[in-house]
């Protein structure tokens, strides 16, 4: 099997990165969606899994609900447009492999805490020495230096440590933590776009480096510049949950209910607020001086005033209120559903999803890369590759091991 993409996928969208090679030994979400990204952009990404199988294969949801390592849902979207090879990296020869992989390769991403480097030898003194321009980006929770540099966390424990779980949810409630994994996705986006930038530096420098990504950190700086930490910083606020209301200090910044949904209301400009009260119809509460003072709604008693909106809310539906609001130019916004999202005629006319077939778990819609770019599009070129299927093509075609050597290296658990 070639490990080039067809001809006339190649002159069509040779990508960006074309002729970059990664390695990706990244058992978590956050390496393999810093690699995907990298390979939407035409990077050569060669995916290292343990002969077990990348743990993100035992993650649903799986097509009719049959868990299988090759039809993992999660798996799948992270490892389009990947090569998928199996070493096993506790045994010698597995580590001598994977090795000789990285002396003709650009960048090498993983998620190791530094102690299982160290174990490993795949620390980055080790690794720069092997290779001197190549680039590493480590993507740990924590980093790889200080006291927390050998821990390990989910989602839920990166988000309590960076702090960003005290502004998530109700006051008098406790708090919560952010959906879906995001700390994860974002350190992979953080960790894509810096290496990218290790990159450009090594053709100034003609050296590689290390890039170390904490997921904490991310957070950290996403989510709080201009949020709890500078609330902290400049009014000694160490934390403050609004529930359904944002962090907007003037009404409306409110998540409310209509006929078919939910809206998401918001009008910093005095002028939005005064059209969408002449949009109500200018009802006998809004002349009361006590709902002028937006800042005092937003702070002191803003249930009391979404129980004055929900009326009308509740006589509207989603399309109805954004067709008003675009047309009176009132920043506000339906809350769409995922099915809404899926079928909605404004991605389908950018190409937002695509279709991939993949040999074991069919034909499926995904989502695309989440940028256009005119001359260098980023792609997705190929379905993620099964266990192990690029072992021949990497281990015998590109190190120039014989078929007899496959055999011993499966009798001996390497691959």
């Amino acid at each position: 099997m070639s490990l080039e993409m067809p001809k006339e996928q190649e002159t069509r969208s040779p990508g960006a990165l074309k002729g970059l090679k990664v390695v990706e030994y990244a058992n978590s979400i956050s390496g393999q969606y810093c690699t995907k990204l990298l390979a939407e952009l035409g990077a050569e990404v060669i995916k290292v899994e343990p002969p077990e199988g990348d743990e993100l294969r035992n993650y649903g949801p799986f097509p009719n609900n049959l868990p299988h390592k090759e039809w993992s849902g999660l798996y799948l979207w992270l490892n389009n447009n990947k090569l998928g090879i199996t070493l096993n990296l506790r045994k010698c020869t597995g580590k001598k492999l994977l090795l000789e992989l990285l002396k003709d390769t650009d960048v090498f991403v993983e998620n190791l805490t530094q102690q299982t480097a160290d174990e490993l030898e795949l620390d980055y003194p080790r690794l720069e020495k092997l290779n001197q321009r190549l680039v590493v980006a480590s993507i740990t929770p924590f980093g790889r230096t200080g006291p927390y540099k050998n821990y390990k966390a989910y989602d839920i424990g990166t988000c309590a440590a960076s702090g960003i779980s005290v502004g998530i949810g109700y006051p008098d409630r406790e708090p919560l933590t952010l959906p879906i994994s995001l700390a994860a996705f974002q350190g992979g986006a953080s960790a894509s776009a810096a290496t990218i930038v290790a990159l450009l530096a090594r053709d100034i420098t003609g050296e590689g480096q290390h890039v170390d990504v904490s997921e904490v950190e991310v957070l950290a700086t996403t989510h709080h510049a201009g949020g709890l930490i500078s609330l902290y910083i400049y009014r000694g606020i160490a934390g403050i949950r609004k529930g359904i209301h944002g962090g907007y200090f003037t009404y409306p910044n409110s998540t409310l209910p209509c006929k078919d949904g939910y809206i998401a209301l918001l009008a910093p400009q005095i002028d939005q607020w005064t059209r969408f009260i002449k949009v109500m119809g200018e009802p006998d509460w809004s002349k009361d001086p006590r709902y002028r003072d937006r800042r005092a709604m937003a702070e002191q008693y803003p249930d009391e005033a979404d129980a004055l909106l929900l009326p009308w809310l509740k006589e509207h539906t989603k399309k109805e209120i954004l067709d008003i609001c675009i047309q009176e130019r009132i920043p506000f916004a339906p809350l769409m559903a995922i099915d809404e999202l899926v079928n909605s005629p404004h991605l389908e006319q950018r190409g937002f999803f695509v279709e991939v077939e993949h040999p074991g778990a069919g034909k499926f819609k995904y989502p695309g890369p989440a940028f256009k770019a005119s001359e260098t599009p980023a792609t997705i070129r190929r379905a993620a590759p099964r266990l192990g299927e690029h072992n021949e093509d990497i281990i015998c075609g590109r190190l120039g091991y014989f078929q007899e050597d496959l055999v011993n290296l499966r009798r001996s658990g390497v691959i």
